[in-house]
């Protein structure tokens, strides 16, 4: 008899498996919130943070249930106070809860405690400085441990947004290089509105959904569309540089995006990716050097320059210069002039590692647009801290204007510029060789600049 019965309640129970087996998620969902709150959250109380914080995002009821102020004590305990040093704080914590009485407090403790951690380590690892470039030699080592990643939003004209992934970055020395390729969405060159860069940082390995957003370039292409040069092509693709750092890869004859690049430098570029909004960049902090008031020439001497010329596949050179100065008397058109090499003296020119070249790559299509490459230039003052840093695609244009007896070859010219610096690179190709010789390096700075920085009047 007993024997019968259990048969019975086994079939019983098959058949409520196989009904429950059928049923809609909807339904299931249905039936999880006829269930006595005290019940729910007991059964929430055995997830994890990752899986609470997933869970949260189902309905308006799941998302009370799982900010549970109890919950979150548990899980914030269970962190963070796994030895008696971390009690008294966890102790503080609790009086601000009882005089306070925020719901969802715990929960948002848990998570301003990690960011804060992580906030101390990644502060301890930029630490060590470089001896050459005068700037945190683990950058890239914080951002991967940061869980730092880039994401390119593109607008089109009709206003159609599409964030895209990342397709492969580079980095070198003193910058990174971002590209997103054809691979993406990405509507025809002239439909794109605008083009936004953001730093997006995963809070915590275990909830890829938690992301704080930042907001690193907003380029209008209406407005940068006007200055656009094709600095650069090969048999496929033509290069447009929109501004400094970023340039659209364009099929040429065709008016669809192969690739869009950005080149950024590593001068707090942990800051401007994780420190920003989603809306507003972040504000680098103005260090200003004391005041001099005895040195006749302050601030037009004892500069430091690190110039790399890489593309991303290689390195071409890399050099540091120090000791540059200005003499005020050599100030001319509101501009200060540090010459790194001299054109006339043969033992500072400096032969390339290789030839400047710039590769590319979309899928399954790859060339290489000869005479370009990027540079990433950092400029440090007499005190060792960066005064202008600058990285970009540059190409190399031939130069008729002047002659060097010392050669046998082309001359080319690099000229970069932006709001606060040119730079002037002067280069012989020679002749049956791939050698590129690299005979003059000139930088320019704002004498504005200048005055602003060390408050001055030059």
């Amino acid at each position: 008899m007993k024997a019968s019965k259990a048969a019975v309640s086994s079939q019983r129970a098959v058949r409520t498996s196989k009904r429950a087996d059928k049923s809609s998620p909807a339904s299931t969902q249905c039936f999880m919130e006829r269930l006595p709150s005290e019940v729910l959250t007991k059964i929430l109380s055995y997830l994890d943070a990752s899986a609470l914080f997933s869970i949260s995002h189902t309905n308006k009821l799941f998302y009370l249930l799982a900010s549970d102020d109890i919950l979150w004590k548990k899980i914030y305990m269970s962190e963070f106070c796994k030895n008696k040093k971390q009690i008294p704080k966890f102790l503080d914590a609790l009086k601000m809860e009882s005089e306070d009485h925020v719901t969802g407090y715990w929960k948002s403790q848990y998570f301003k405690t990690i960011a804060t951690r992580d906030l101390k380590k990644w502060k301890r690892l930029l630490g060590p400085i470089s001896f050459h470039t005068g700037l945190p030699s683990q950058t890239e080592q914080v951002l991967r441990n940061l869980r730092v990643a880039w994401e390119l939003t593109v607008t089109s004209t009709s206003g159609h947004e599409s964030t895209l992934e990342l397709s492969c970055s580079h980095f070198s020395e003193t910058s990174v290089t971002l590209c997103w390729s054809a691979g993406c969405y990405l509507p025809n060159y002239e439909q794109i509105s605008t083009l936004q860069l953001h730093g997006v940082r995963r809070i915590t390995p275990n909830c890829p959904s938690l992301k704080k957003r930042s907001l690193m370039l907003r380029l209008d292409m209406h407005t940068l569309n006007k200055n656009a040069q094709t600095f650069g092509q090969d048999s496929l693709v033509q290069m447009k540089l929109l501004q400094p750092g970023v340039i659209v890869g364009v099929w040429r004859d065709q008016c669809s995006v192969a690739f869009i690049t950005f080149t950024l430098h590593i001068h707090r570029l942990v800051e401007r990716s994780s420190q920003g909004s989603s809306a507003c960049t972040y504000v680098e902090p103005i260090v200003k050097p004391p005041f001099d008031d005895t040195d006749p020439e302050y601030g037009l001497h004892g500069y430091q320059l690190h110039i790399v010329l890489h593309n991303t596949v290689c390195k071409v050179m890399s050099e540091s210069f120090s000791q540059l100065f200005c003499r005020r008397a050599q100030i001319s058109d509101g501009l200060v002039q540090f010459t790194a090499v001299n054109r006339t003296n043969l033992s500072q020119h400096i032969a390339l590692s290789g030839t400047i070249s710039l590769p590319w790559q979309c899928e399954a299509l790859q060339g290489t647009v000869e005479n370009c490459c990027i540079m990433s230039l950092t400029l440090l003052d007499e005190f060792r801290k960066p005064f202008r840093c600058a990285t970009s695609p540059v190409s190399m244009e031939l130069d008729d204007t002047s002659v060097c007896y010392d050669y046998d070859g082309d001359q080319y010219m690099i000229h970069y510029q932006d709001s606060g610096i040119q730079v002037k690179m002067q280069l012989v190709q020679l002749k049956d060789q791939k050698q590129v010789i690299l005979i003059s390096l000139v930088v320019f700075l704002s004498v504005g600049d200048v005055n602003k920085h060390f408050s001055r009047d030059y």
